[in-house]
């Protein structure tokens, strides 16, 4: 499967859980260890249920969205690691912004680095 293949299919799972609110699910897409890198804060992610912590508490800022758009660019790939900028589109408009460093664990792809990019 391709780069282009891959990450379609990561993000459309990735997306679905996050309409659905399951953050157990979004959980299971992130590696561990992780590691968050928002502006002058660097998270560690060290555990599955870290992970589902926070996406429990941030569901609150997402109420009423139903519908998520992921726009996909592949910025960088190896047989291990695809590095991906995603602009995600919701209520209509270009929201928020990422790059995703996808990591092959085992047999299955996982977000390892995330960090915040301007739209």
């Amino acid at each position: 499967m391709s780069a282009t293949e891959t990450t379609q299919k990561f993000f459309d799972a990735y997306t679905q859980a996050l309409l659905d609110r399951d953050a157990t699910a979004i959980a299971q897409l992130y590696a561990v260890p992780a590691l968050i890198l928002f502006p002058g804060q660097s998270v560690p992610v060290t555990s599955v249920e870290q992970t589902q912590q926070f996406f429990d508490s941030s569901f609150e800022q997402y109420h009423g969205i139903s519908e998520a758009d992921s726009d996909i660019a592949i910025v960088a790939e190896t047989a291990h690691s695809i590095w991906a900028d995603v602009t995600w589109t919701y209520g209509g408009e270009r929201q928020e912004r990422f790059i995703y460093q996808l990591v092959l664990a085992d047999t299955a792809w996982k977000i390892a680095v995330l960090t915040p990019l301007s739209l």
